[in-house]
């Protein structure tokens, strides 16, 4: 296994410095790279975060992944991106210093604008060399996202399997889209992690994303398997999702929470000017779950309010969130007493 110009032989465990373009101050910056290349053939997974400069949960889950004491009898090699995006990381920024937004530049050049060259630089160096991926993000600034993993079922039917492996709440079938690295993966198997927001670290999708790579690497036969029985909820498979936008500007008050379920119809916040005069009613176009919610509450019309992943019966996706809840949140709630 060779990155850049350093050579990981089996079973050594390496950091690896990819140089990226320097700052107009002359400061080097490189992107961390960490390898653990076993003694044992296997799958090679990359798991990649912070491609947007100020999702940090990701971070976190690499970090805590990579203290895993199983990763000493790992099969394969395991690549590990803690922060992509180093640039938007040191100035909290979702973007690089040009504005672009690094996951719609992909594949990238070599030649391109700086958002090309690292691109291009996480596609020859570490992309190019695996067989599997699994992307980590968050919400935009502003948002909140309830764990989820996003994949796109009519290109890769296969990854229906690896998704369910991980075990979120909900899976969304989802399209590709252009100049993501999803797109740029091509047939490399690839899961999206979304989870959480942005700049703040949620416990509950730190946990779930852990234990959700984890779980990846034992069903790729990376890992050896669980010594407890352990019993995986099934996902809810979302097919379609709709965002729910504001019908005026003002202030909005939610009723529901992240993860509830919504019926066709139901009020899911309200909207007023700051005298309480104005008022008016986010209604639901759909039945489902609410996968995604603003959290800043000062709102433009037409501003996207709510995200419900849709379904014409919720049952079973009120079953698969009430078990995820039932997994992470309850723990949680212990240890925390």
């Amino acid at each position: 296994m060779v990155i850049g110009d350093v050579s990981i032989e089996p079973g050594q465990r390496c950091y690896v410095d990819l140089p990226l373009p320097p700052l107009y101050t002359h400061t080097s910056v490189a992107m961390p790279v960490h390898v653990i290349h076993g003694k044992q053939p296997g799958p090679v997974l990359f798991v990649t975060a912070a491609i947007h400069g100020d999702e940090i949960n990701g971070i976190e889950i690499i970090r805590r992944l990579l203290a895993t004491r199983s990763l000493s009898r790992i099969a394969g090699t395991l690549i590990a991106v803690p922060v992509v995006n180093v640039y938007g990381f040191v100035s909290q920024s979702r973007y690089l210093p040009d504005r672009r937004d690094l996951n719609r530049s992909f594949p990238g050049s070599e030649q391109g604008s700086m958002a090309a060259r690292l691109a291009d630089t996480l596609m020859s160096e570490i992309v190019a060399k695996c067989t599997h991926g699994i992307d980590l993000h968050t919400a935009a600034e502003g948002r909140a996202n309830l764990p989820q993993i996003r994949v796109d079922l009519d290109a890769h039917p296969d990854l229906l399997e690896l998704a369910e492996a991980f075990a979120p709440p909900i899976l969304l079938d989802s399209h590709t889209r252009d100049g993501t690295l999803r797109s740029a993966a091509g047939k490399l198997p690839l899961l999206l992690y979304e989870a959480g927001e942005a700049l703040r670290f949620d416990e509950l999708a730190i946990r779930a994303g852990l234990k959700g790579v984890l779980r990846v690497m034992r069903h790729l036969n990376m890992l050896p398997a669980s010594k407890s029985d352990e019993k995986k909820s099934k996902p809810w498979l979302a097919n379609n999702s709709v965002w729910m936008r504001a019908p005026q500007s003002g202030i909005l008050r939610s009723r529901i929470p992240l993860g509830g379920i919504v019926e066709e119809g139901v009020v899911l916040g309200y909207i007023s000017d700051p005298f309480g005069e104005a008022e008016q009613a986010v209604v639901s176009d759909v039945s489902g779950v609410l996968i995604g919610i603003t959290k800043l509450p000062l709102v433009h019309e037409g501003e996207a309010l709510y995200h419900v992943a849709t379904t014409a019966s919720t049952k079973s996706a009120a079953r698969a969130v009430d078990e995820f809840r039932l997994e992470y949140e309850q723990p949680l709630i212990k240890r925390l007493k």
